[in-house]
């Protein structure tokens, strides 16, 4: 059994210290703002452009965010879509991280403020995921990108966003998408990488890491149930590939994928079949595997959380696109 890392075993001990209310004790309201002050403190690195701006959406604007760290024009592009369990997490809470991999893997990286669970239940998150994905590769010119080079990634309830993307996408090509997809996208995205931070990819309960690590390292088993009573209006939902990505029929066909887990997470174990599962299809897989790390290291690399091994991870996510886009 591996050591938690003496960083992370210090932020635990510190958050234990503080006491007060778990998320899944409190209304979604008041969990998004536990989560964005656990997230404040201090600015993230100075990026050369970020510009908020609102795009159309299937229901209402879709606000975004876009990190131009000096590229020069015709740079790779990341969508990247936010963790927290699709109730909680916005375009503050991941700020820091994504300025953070936009400099280190000289990409240009566009945030997406999905609509959030309960007030806009499954599928609501991936209609606004794959409408901004679909945007942005319309408008490369405009945005300075290569459409090419197009990557989307996310961690936590993102990276189930990023791999269903994905999935709609080689769907939507192959004219196979089911409702509520069911009118063909005649002009799909073309995704060249999928980067999925320890994605959830299951709605099953049952996988080992759930129990081992359900306790005691920061997201809990009490939390993952609290995030998908909110997200899904039934169990059917669970079965649909599109919010649960391992239950597709076939996952050949799909973007090459970058897959993140870490030894003390719930979600290790449904992330490393995910790759299980890619590999069998055929598909590329990078895997990065952080034996002594916990579920949402990725945002804890700045402010009241500041840990070295956040920045280890995304140095390593900002490398592989640097690599491969």
């Amino acid at each position: 059994m591996p050591n938690l890392h003496s960083d992370v075993r210090e932020f635990l001990d510190r958050l234990d210290a503080m006491g007060g209310p778990e998320i899944h004790d409190l209304p979604p309201t008041e969990a998004r703002g536990l989560l964005e002050r656990l997230n404040s403190g201090a600015d993230g690195p100075a990026v050369e452009s970020v510009t908020d701006r609102e795009i159309p959406g299937p229901d209402g604007d879709i606000p975004l965010r876009i990190y131009d760290p000096d590229t020069g024009g015709d740079a790779p592009v990341v969508v990247f879509f936010h963790g927290g369990g699709f109730v909680l997490g916005s375009l503050d809470s991941h700020d820091a991280a994504c300025r953070e991999l936009a400099i280190e893997s000289e990409c240009v990286v566009v945030s997406v403020d999905y609509r959030l669970a309960p007030e806009h239940p499954f599928p609501a998150a991936v209609e606004d995921a794959y409408a901004a994905t679909r945007w942005v590769s319309e408008r490369a010119d405009d945005l300075g990108v290569d459409p090419n080079r197009l990557a989307v990634a996310g961690d936590s309830a993102g990276g189930n966003l990023a791999a269903v993307v994905s999935l709609l996408a080689r769907d939507q090509a192959e004219n196979d998408a089911p409702a509520p997809w069911s009118a063909a996208d005649t002009n799909p995205p073309d995704i060249a990488r999928q980067v999925l931070v320890y994605p959830t990819v299951s709605l099953l309960r049952s996988w080992p890491s759930h129990e081992e690590n359900g306790e005691g390292y920061f997201l809990t088993r009490d939390d993952m149930a609290y995030f998908e009573d909110h997200y899904l209006d039934s169990d059917l939902d669970g079965m649909n590939p599109y919010a649960a990505p391992l239950e597709a029929a076939g996952h050949g066909a799909l973007p090459p994928a970058v897959v993140v887990t870490c030894g003390f997470d719930p979600l290790r174990d449904e992330g490393q079949a995910y790759a299980d599962r890619l590999e069998t299809a055929g598909v590329s897989v990078e895997r990065y595997h952080y034996p002594g790390l916990i579920h949402g290291i990725l945002t804890m690399n700045t402010g009241l959380v500041d840990l070295s091994p956040a920045h280890d991870v995304l140095g390593d996510l900002a490398a592989d696109l640097r690599r491969n886009l």
